[in-house]
C-alpha cells in the first residue's frame, strides 16, 4: 500500500525502518509503548511484533489508506494525529474520528477499509500486515484480549458519537468534543493547565460534529467570552472551568 500526498496526489517517499534489530529497538523506544495495544506485551515478546512491523514516517496531509482499498495492514500510531472519514453519497465528508499516539486502526475492516485515514500532522506509524497480526493472537492471547477490549471501547465511542450528532445542541457538541480530546491525553489528570491540543482545523471539527464552520467558530468565541476556555496560540485551548464544561456536555 502506498502512502499518498493528498494535496499533490503524488507518491510519498516514507522512511521505512525494516531491519529486525532496528524494528525491535524502535518498539522498545516507542513513545506510545505503554498506551498502545503493545502495552500488554513483555519486553521479550516485542520481537514477535517487531518481526512483522515496519515503522513509517510521513508528512502532514497525506493519505494512509483509502475507503474501499484492500485492508491489508493494521496501523498503530506512534506520533502525530490522524483523521478518519467517510464520503457520503452526495459527496460530503463525514469525519468519524481523530486518532492520537497509542490508537490503532485497520482491524475492523473485512474486505476493504471502511474509511479513509489521513495525517493531520507529521506522523510516525507502525504498520503490520493485518492477517499476520490476527494470527499472532493465538500465540499472544494477552494481545488479542487487549485488541478486543480496545475494539469494544471504540464501539462505545461510536455509540456516543451517534448521540452527539443526533441529540446534542451545538454548544454541547463542541464541549463534548473538547473534553473527549482532553481525556485522550495521557497527561489529562496531571496537567495543571488543562490544555487541549487541537491540531485539526475548524473545518475538520465541523465535519466531525455535523456543524458548519461558522457555528463552530461562534461556539468557540462564546465559550471564550463566558470564560470557560481560553484560546491560545500553537493549536492549544485551555480549560478554565472544567466542572461547568462537564455539566454542559451532560446536557445540564
Amino acid at each position: 500500500m502506498v502512502i499518498r500526498d493528498t494535496s499533490h496526489s503524488v507518491k510519498d517517499t516514507a522512511t521505512q525502518l525494516c531491519t529486525d534489530e532496528v524494528c525491535y529497538q524502535s518498539c522498545e523506544q516507542c513513545v506510545s509503548r505503554h498506551v498502545s495495544m503493545c502495552s500488554v506485551l513483555e519486553d521479550a515478546e516485542l520481537h514477535t511484533i517487531a518481526d512483522i512491523s515496519k515503522t513509517i514516517e510521513t508528512k502532514a496531509k497525506q493519505q494512509v489508506c483509502a475507503e474501499g482499498e484492500a485492508a491489508e495492514h493494521l496501523f498503530n500510531i506512534k506520533k502525530g494525529c490522524i483523521r478518519i472519514s467517510k464520503m457520503l453519497a452526495d459527496g460530503r465528508r463525514q469525519i468519524i474520528g481523530f486518532l492520537f499516539p497509542g490508537d490503532f486502526f485497520g482491524l475492523a475492516c473485512s474486505n476493504g477499509y471502511s474509511y479513509t485515514a489521513e495525517t493531520i500532522t507529521d506522523a510516525e506509524l507502525c504498520r503490520m500486515p493485518r492477517s499476520e497480526i490476527i494470527a499472532k493472537f493465538s500465540e499472544l492471547p494477552a494481545l488479542g484480549e487487549k485488541v478486543l477490549n480496545i475494539t469494544h471501547t471504540e464501539l462505545q465511542k461510536t455509540q456516543d458519537q451517534m448521540l452527539l450528532l443526533g441529540r446534542k445542541r451545538a454548544k454541547e457538541k463542541l464541549v463534548s468534543f473538547l473534553l473527549n480530546i482532553w481525556h485522550k491525553s495521557p497527561a489529562s489528570e496531571t496537567n495543571a493547565d488543562h490544555e487541549i491540543y487541537l491540531p485539526m482545523s475548524r473545518s475538520d471539527i465541523a465535519d466531525y460534529l455535523g456543524l458548519t464552520i461558522e457555528t463552530v467558530s461562534r461556539q468557540f468565541t462564546q465559550l471564550s467570552k463566558d470564560k470557560l476556555i481560553s484560546i491560545t496560540e500553537n493549536q492549544f485551548v485551555k480549560i478554565l472551568d472544567l466542572r461547568k464544561l462537564e455539566r454542559i456536555a451532560s446536557g445540564e
